[in-house]
Protein backbone atom coordinates (compact mmCIF):
# COMPACT_ATOMS: atom_id res chain seq x y z
CA UNK A 1 0.00 0.00 0.00
CA UNK A 2 1.46 3.32 -1.10
CA UNK A 3 0.72 5.89 1.59
CA UNK A 4 1.43 9.58 1.13
CA UNK A 5 1.67 12.02 4.03
CA UNK A 6 0.78 15.66 3.50
CA UNK A 7 1.76 17.95 6.36
CA UNK A 8 0.79 21.52 7.14
CA UNK A 9 2.18 23.91 9.71
CA UNK A 10 0.79 27.14 11.11
CA UNK A 11 2.24 30.06 13.01
CA UNK A 12 0.97 28.72 16.35
CA UNK A 13 3.05 25.57 16.00
CA UNK A 14 0.14 23.30 15.17
CA UNK A 15 1.06 20.54 12.76
CA UNK A 16 -1.40 18.33 10.89
CA UNK A 17 -0.50 15.25 8.90
CA UNK A 18 -3.05 13.80 6.48
CA UNK A 19 -2.62 10.26 5.20
CA UNK A 20 -3.63 9.24 1.69
CA UNK A 21 -3.34 6.16 -0.44
CA UNK A 22 -2.24 7.12 -3.95
CA UNK A 23 -4.07 4.25 -5.62
CA UNK A 24 -7.31 5.04 -3.81
CA UNK A 25 -6.96 8.75 -4.55
CA UNK A 26 -6.58 8.11 -8.27
CA UNK A 27 -9.51 5.67 -8.38
CA UNK A 28 -11.83 7.92 -6.37
CA UNK A 29 -10.90 10.98 -8.41
CA UNK A 30 -11.96 9.21 -11.62
CA UNK A 31 -15.32 8.36 -10.07
CA UNK A 32 -15.91 11.92 -8.89
CA UNK A 33 -14.93 13.29 -12.30
CA UNK A 34 -17.74 11.15 -13.72
CA UNK A 35 -20.15 12.25 -11.00
CA UNK A 36 -19.59 15.92 -11.87
CA UNK A 37 -20.41 15.21 -15.48
CA UNK A 38 -23.46 13.13 -14.55
CA UNK A 39 -25.05 15.97 -12.55
CA UNK A 40 -24.68 18.37 -15.50
CA UNK A 41 -21.43 20.11 -14.61
CA UNK A 42 -18.32 20.54 -16.73
CA UNK A 43 -15.62 18.76 -14.71
CA UNK A 44 -12.93 20.29 -16.90
CA UNK A 45 -13.77 23.92 -16.26
CA UNK A 46 -11.24 25.86 -14.24
CA UNK A 47 -13.06 25.84 -10.90
CA UNK A 48 -13.62 22.09 -10.96
CA UNK A 49 -10.40 20.76 -12.46
CA UNK A 50 -8.90 19.85 -9.06
CA UNK A 51 -12.21 19.05 -7.36
CA UNK A 52 -12.11 15.27 -7.98
CA UNK A 53 -8.68 15.04 -6.35
CA UNK A 54 -9.76 17.22 -3.42
CA UNK A 55 -12.91 15.15 -2.84
CA UNK A 56 -10.95 11.90 -3.13
CA UNK A 57 -8.59 13.06 -0.39
CA UNK A 58 -11.47 14.42 1.72
CA UNK A 59 -13.29 11.08 1.57
CA UNK A 60 -10.19 9.23 2.75
CA UNK A 61 -9.88 11.64 5.67
CA UNK A 62 -13.56 11.35 6.57
CA UNK A 63 -13.43 7.53 6.54
CA UNK A 64 -10.00 6.98 8.10
CA UNK A 65 -11.60 5.13 11.01
CA UNK A 66 -11.66 1.91 8.98
CA UNK A 67 -7.88 1.68 9.34
CA UNK A 68 -7.64 2.14 13.12
CA UNK A 69 -8.33 -0.16 16.06
CA UNK A 70 -10.22 1.34 19.01
CA UNK A 71 -9.14 -1.52 21.28
CA UNK A 72 -5.49 -0.84 20.48
CA UNK A 73 -6.04 2.84 21.30
CA UNK A 74 -7.57 2.04 24.69
CA UNK A 75 -4.92 -0.54 25.55
CA UNK A 76 -2.10 1.84 24.63
CA UNK A 77 -2.84 3.81 27.81
CA UNK A 78 -4.29 1.17 30.14
CA UNK A 79 -3.27 1.48 33.76
CA UNK A 80 -4.01 -0.37 36.98
CA UNK A 81 -5.88 1.89 39.38
CA UNK A 82 -8.01 1.22 42.45
CA UNK A 83 -10.84 3.56 41.46
CA UNK A 84 -14.43 2.35 41.25
CA UNK A 85 -16.41 5.52 40.70
CA UNK A 86 -17.76 6.99 37.49
CA UNK A 87 -15.38 8.46 34.93
CA UNK A 88 -17.26 10.71 32.51
CA UNK A 89 -15.99 12.46 29.39
CA UNK A 90 -18.80 14.55 27.98
CA UNK A 91 -19.36 16.90 25.06
CA UNK A 92 -17.00 15.00 22.75
CA UNK A 93 -17.53 16.54 19.33
CA UNK A 94 -18.16 14.04 16.56
CA UNK A 95 -18.55 14.26 12.81
CA UNK A 96 -19.67 11.27 10.80
CA UNK A 97 -21.41 10.35 7.56
CA UNK A 98 -24.76 8.63 7.21
CA UNK A 99 -24.32 5.40 5.27
CA UNK A 100 -27.72 5.80 3.57
CA UNK A 101 -27.09 9.09 1.78
CA UNK A 102 -23.41 9.77 2.58
CA UNK A 103 -24.36 13.11 4.09
CA UNK A 104 -22.86 14.34 7.37
CA UNK A 105 -24.30 14.03 10.82
CA UNK A 106 -22.64 15.77 13.73
CA UNK A 107 -23.09 16.35 17.42
CA UNK A 108 -21.70 15.34 20.79
CA UNK A 109 -20.99 12.10 22.59
CA UNK A 110 -21.06 11.61 26.36
CA UNK A 111 -19.15 8.54 27.52
CA UNK A 112 -18.79 7.15 31.05
CA UNK A 113 -17.43 4.01 32.61
CA UNK A 114 -16.90 2.65 36.12
CA UNK A 115 -13.43 1.06 36.34
CA UNK A 116 -12.83 -2.37 37.80
CA UNK A 117 -9.07 -2.37 38.30
CA UNK A 118 -8.10 -0.58 35.08
CA UNK A 119 -8.46 2.92 33.70
CA UNK A 120 -7.46 4.41 30.35
CA UNK A 121 -6.17 7.81 29.30
CA UNK A 122 -8.99 10.33 29.00
CA UNK A 123 -7.99 11.33 25.48
CA UNK A 124 -8.32 7.69 24.42
CA UNK A 125 -12.07 7.83 25.07
CA UNK A 126 -12.38 10.73 22.63
CA UNK A 127 -10.18 8.88 20.13
CA UNK A 128 -12.46 5.85 20.25
CA UNK A 129 -15.42 8.09 19.42
CA UNK A 130 -13.40 9.54 16.53
CA UNK A 131 -12.40 6.13 15.13
CA UNK A 132 -15.96 4.87 14.89
CA UNK A 133 -17.35 8.23 13.72
CA UNK A 134 -14.87 8.30 10.81
CA UNK A 135 -16.71 5.48 9.06
CA UNK A 136 -19.99 5.31 7.17
CA UNK A 137 -22.43 5.01 10.04
CA UNK A 138 -25.87 5.01 11.51
CA UNK A 139 -26.08 6.70 14.89
CA UNK A 140 -27.53 3.65 16.60
CA UNK A 141 -24.60 1.43 15.57
CA UNK A 142 -22.07 4.15 16.41
CA UNK A 143 -23.43 4.33 19.96
CA UNK A 144 -23.21 0.56 20.44
CA UNK A 145 -19.71 0.31 18.96
CA UNK A 146 -18.30 2.91 21.34
CA UNK A 147 -19.92 1.13 24.30
CA UNK A 148 -18.75 -2.34 23.27
CA UNK A 149 -15.14 -1.36 22.54
CA UNK A 150 -14.71 0.18 26.01
CA UNK A 151 -16.42 -2.80 27.66
CA UNK A 152 -14.22 -5.28 25.80
CA UNK A 153 -10.92 -3.45 26.33
CA UNK A 154 -11.29 -2.42 29.99
CA UNK A 155 -13.91 -4.87 31.34
CA UNK A 156 -15.31 -2.16 33.62
CA UNK A 157 -18.24 -2.43 36.02
CA UNK A 158 -20.35 -0.58 33.45
CA UNK A 159 -20.28 1.66 30.40
CA UNK A 160 -22.72 4.40 29.36
CA UNK A 161 -22.84 6.22 26.03
CA UNK A 162 -25.24 8.93 24.89
CA UNK A 163 -25.01 10.65 21.51
CA UNK A 164 -26.95 13.75 20.45
CA UNK A 165 -26.66 14.57 16.75
CA UNK A 166 -28.13 16.51 13.86
CA UNK A 167 -28.46 14.72 10.53
CA UNK A 168 -28.08 16.61 7.28
CA UNK A 169 -30.09 13.91 5.49
CA UNK A 170 -33.06 15.20 7.52
CA UNK A 171 -32.19 18.87 7.22
CA UNK A 172 -30.93 19.29 3.62
CA UNK A 173 -33.24 16.79 1.92
CA UNK A 174 -36.26 14.61 2.60
CA UNK A 175 -38.34 15.91 5.50
CA UNK A 176 -36.15 19.06 5.85
CA UNK A 177 -36.68 19.55 9.59
CA UNK A 178 -33.96 21.97 10.63
CA UNK A 179 -34.19 21.73 14.41
CA UNK A 180 -34.43 17.97 14.84
CA UNK A 181 -31.91 16.29 17.14
CA UNK A 182 -31.54 12.53 17.43
CA UNK A 183 -30.51 11.05 20.80
CA UNK A 184 -29.30 7.48 21.24
CA UNK A 185 -28.06 5.66 24.32
CA UNK A 186 -26.37 2.38 25.19
CA UNK A 187 -25.49 0.91 28.59
CA UNK A 188 -23.79 -2.09 30.15
CA UNK A 189 -23.39 -3.40 33.68
CA UNK A 190 -24.18 -1.02 36.53
CA UNK A 191 -25.63 1.60 34.19
CA UNK A 192 -28.08 -0.97 32.90
CA UNK A 193 -28.90 -2.65 36.20
CA UNK A 194 -28.95 0.23 38.70
CA UNK A 195 -31.37 3.09 38.15
CA UNK A 196 -29.45 5.32 40.57
CA UNK A 197 -26.21 4.91 38.60
CA UNK A 198 -27.94 5.67 35.33
CA UNK A 199 -29.66 8.71 36.85
CA UNK A 200 -26.32 10.01 38.17
CA UNK A 201 -24.88 9.71 34.66
CA UNK A 202 -27.81 11.57 33.08
CA UNK A 203 -27.58 14.27 35.77
CA UNK A 204 -23.85 14.77 35.19
CA UNK A 205 -24.29 14.93 31.42
CA UNK A 206 -26.81 17.75 31.84
CA UNK A 207 -24.98 19.57 34.64
CA UNK A 208 -23.08 22.78 33.93
CA UNK A 209 -20.18 23.91 36.11
CA UNK A 210 -20.56 27.49 37.36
Amino acid sequence: MDIRFNGTNSDDGYSRIDQYNDEATEKLAKYYHGVLGAIGEDPDREGLQQTPIRVAKAMQFLTQGYHKSPEDILNSAKFKEDYKHMVLVKNIELYSMCEHHMLPFFGKAHVAYIPDGYITGLSKIARVVEVFARRLQVQERLTNQIRDSIQNALNPIGVAVVIEAQHMCMQMRGIQKQSSITTTSAFTGAFLEKMSTREEFIHLVGAKLS
